[in-house]
């Protein structure tokens, strides 16, 4: 599941640029939520609490929680626009939740039992084809990573998010099925028997 966090918005009276740009003075970051039928809100948010939350590498697959006018918004963080030279955050858009729709999400992947594998201590290597799957899921079972368990796979697999075990309403997003994730590379010494052998 993905994890939660709490952030406290404030309704952004005014739009344009000119009052975007009276927001960031006072540190605080424009920002809109939109989605689930209803009508963009734009809000804006405190930038010292949103870059403690990005620092953390997990902001964009959580389910931020804003507080606002003591109402409590579902929403998933779908982008965040930098300053080009200060690298501060200067807007971010926040895409509104409902428990039956689905959302598109990246999320990492994660790689266990390479202590267990017997094709590994025979000197195989695990390939790590992609680092990131691009996943469906409910609004309400968002998954903040996949984790793979490779102890059992022989010399030569391949692993494709399609053979992996998802949480029920989880898919992977459109053509991704046959993505291959991993594969278990034989070792040099068996590639280069393999090879004089063809020769032979």
């Amino acid at each position: 599941m993905s994890i939660t966090v709490k952030l406290a918005a404030e309704i952004r009276a005014k739009a344009g640029k000119g009052a975007s740009r009276a927001i960031r003075r006072e540190g605080r970051v424009p920002a809109v939520i939109y989605g689930a039928g209803e009508a963009a809100t734009t809000v804006h948010v405190e930038e010292k609490i949103l870059v403690r939350l990005l620092s953390t590498g997990h902001f964009m697959s959580a389910v931020v929680e804003l507080e606002l006018d003591g109402a409590i918004i579902r929403t998933l963080p779908r982008d965040v626009a930098f300053h080009p030279v200060s690298d501060r955050p200067i807007h971010v858009d926040f895409l509104r939740l409902t428990g039956s729709s689905m959302v598109t999400v990246t999320v990492p992947v994660h790689f266990v039992g390479q202590d267990e594998s017997a094709a590994i201590k025979m000197g195989a290597m695990l390939n790590i084809v992609a680092h990131e799957v691009k996943l469906d899921c409910p609004a309400d079972n968002i998954l903040d990573e996949v984790t793979v368990n490779v102890a059992g796979l022989a010399i030569g697999a391949s692993i494709h998010i399609g053979d992996v075990a998802l949480p029920e309403g989880v898919k992977p997003h459109g053509r991704e099925t046959g993505l291959t994730i991993a594969t278990i590379v034989a070792p040099k010494a068996m590639r280069s028997g393999e090879a004089e052998t063809a020769t032979a």
